[in-house]
């Protein structure tokens, strides 16, 4: 089949092995697949993150529960965000049937123990013609919600799962620094539950635009109008969560620095580069920061059911699509946020 490959860092479009499916598993055709920065980071940023974690390794037995690591030096195919039609059903697999549309957290486990779907060497991400995914993991995509906009589940529940994190209720109101994917998904998430009002900040006046149609109240560029300002302005009142969904060097230092008194703050962006703060700023304004990372079982069947129930319209995210051969062009092309938010890959396109 054809996929695309990540080797020693590097990504190439190669005919690689058909995957087969075990005990519980079924085989699936890819029908679209998202592209996520944080594969665009792991690309550029993954190598020193990988030498940052081996340096930090005290020694402690590993989590028997944490996905098995990936070699960069083997061929990893990327790809987490991904809708699939079931062509195979492997031994004992009984809960899905052949022609199902479904969706699926990117986790497969076997004897081995768990896989990420997308940073495995053993099992390939959805840059690629077919997936294995564990049956008892997928979830059916209701009739008439088409391909492209299934595929939308796992971002926009990265978006549920840091909303959920930050403990943000309905006397808050929000500041998202960063409008790409991720920071989109926290905006998308705040409007459903209510909250307001919230701010959002970038330098993209594209990705602005967007953050405004996903239920943004007040947008700003922070080369003119500071974020902190923003809120001030129109409120200044309510007790502040800030969302940094940047995700680079300084942002987290950014957001302790303009965070008022016993703000929150939840760090969402995917930063793979060694950061530095200073702690007198968090010690001083007494600021909570909380990390999220991915989501529950729930929050994924939650962003499936908003979806298709349509309670967010997330079709303005949807910038760009390419097939299989375009993905290393893709990678480039949304380095420019004026251009794409959110590329999709087509296999059949």
């Amino acid at each position: 089949m054809r996929a695309a490959v990540m080797r020693d860092w590097q990504l190439r479009v190669d005919d690689i092995a058909d995957p087969t499916p075990g005990p519980g598993q079924v085989l699936t055709r890819v029908l679209a697949c998202g592209i996520c920065g944080s594969d665009l980071h792991l690309l550029a940023h993954g190598e020193e993150s990988r030498r940052s974690t081996e340096e930090f390794d005290d020694g402690r037995p590993a989590d028997p529960m944490a996905p098995i690591m990936f070699d960069p030096a083997h061929d990893t195919v990327m790809g987490h965000e991904f809708c699939c039609e079931v062509v195979g059903l492997g031994p004992g697999a009984e809960n899905l049937k052949v022609g199902d549309v479904i969706v699926s957290m990117p986790v497969a486990f076997d004897a081995q123990g768990l896989h990420g779907l997308g940073f495995s060497n053993a099992y390939n991400g959805g840059y690629a013609e077919l997936m294995v995914l564990n049956e008892l993991l997928g979830l059916k995509v209701p009739a008439g919600l088409p391909a492209h906009m299934a595929a939308l589940t796992e971002p926009l529940a990265v978006g549920v799962h840091a909303v959920a994190k930050s403990r943000i209720g309905g006397g808050d109101s929000a500041l998202v620094l960063g409008c790409g994917p991720v920071g989109l998904a926290c905006i998308a998430e705040l409007r459903m539950r209510g909250i307001g009002p919230i701010i959002a900040a970038d330098f993209s006046s594209k990705r602005r635009q967007l953050a405004e149609r996903l239920g943004a109240d007040v947008v700003v560029d922070p080369r003119h109008t500071p974020a902190i300002e923003a809120w001030r302005r129109v409120d200044g009142i309510r007790p502040l969560v800030i969302f940094e969904a940047v995700g680079v060097p300084g942002m987290i230092e950014q957001a302790m620095r303009m965070a008022p008194k016993d703000a929150r703050i939840l760090v969402v962006g995917a930063c793979l580069q060694e950061d530095r703060i200073h702690p007198i700023l968090g010690i001083g304004r007494e600021l909570n920061i909380q990390f999220a990372l991915g989501y529950t079982p729930v929050e994924f069947g939650d962003a499936l059911t908003a979806i298709a129930d349509g309670k967010i319209d997330l079709a303005p995210w949807l910038t760009g699509t390419v097939g299989i051969d375009g993905v290393p062009q893709a990678f480039a092309d949304l380095g420019n946020p004026e251009a794409h938010a959110k590329i999709l890959v087509i296999p059949d396109a």
